[in-house]
């Protein structure tokens, strides 16, 4: 089988950064989700925006769409800028996930900020998915800016 899910900060989303289209800020910035995504997805720097195509299906407290993204941090490591989200979980679920994307519903449609590639596919069944970011270091964060 081949995966088609490739790790990526979206090209599009460097762009719209710079033009100043993303806020990040802890309070009264953008709202943020994370949508979770089949081994049938093909998602990767090229993603643009959120897309229901190979979403996982509704099940528990998922729905199209994915959860909001809570408790965005904003901070300098060194000489690199990073960001952190709470961790989000959905529970009562059944589900295969092999990815994410993150995504930014107060600009444009939806615009796309990075996928997520879970290095193979995750499961629950009628349990809790858990996604945990990493640690808020320079070295680890989920999304950097060097």
């Amino acid at each position: 089988m081949t995966l088609s899910i490739d790790q990526a900060v979206c090209n599009s989303f460097k762009s719209q950064l710079l033009d100043g289209d993303h806020d990040f800020s802890s309070s009264g910035g953008d709202t943020f989700k994370l949508a979770l995504y089949t081994s049938s997805a093909t998602l990767n720097a090229t993603t643009t925006v959120y897309t229901s195509t190979n979403e996982v299906g509704d099940t528990g407290t998922y729905s199209a769409g994915g959860g909001v993204l809570a408790g965005q941090t904003v901070s300098l490591d060194g000489s690199v800028g990073i960001v952190n989200f709470a961790d989000l979980s959905f529970t009562g679920v059944t589900l295969s996930a092999l990815g994410a994307v993150i995504y930014n519903t107060s600009f444009g449609s939806n615009a796309a900020v990075c996928v997520l590639d879970f290095g193979a596919v995750k499961t629950a069944t009628s349990g809790t998915f858990t996604i945990q970011f990493p640690a808020f270091t320079s070295a680890a964060a989920i999304l950097r800016i060097a």
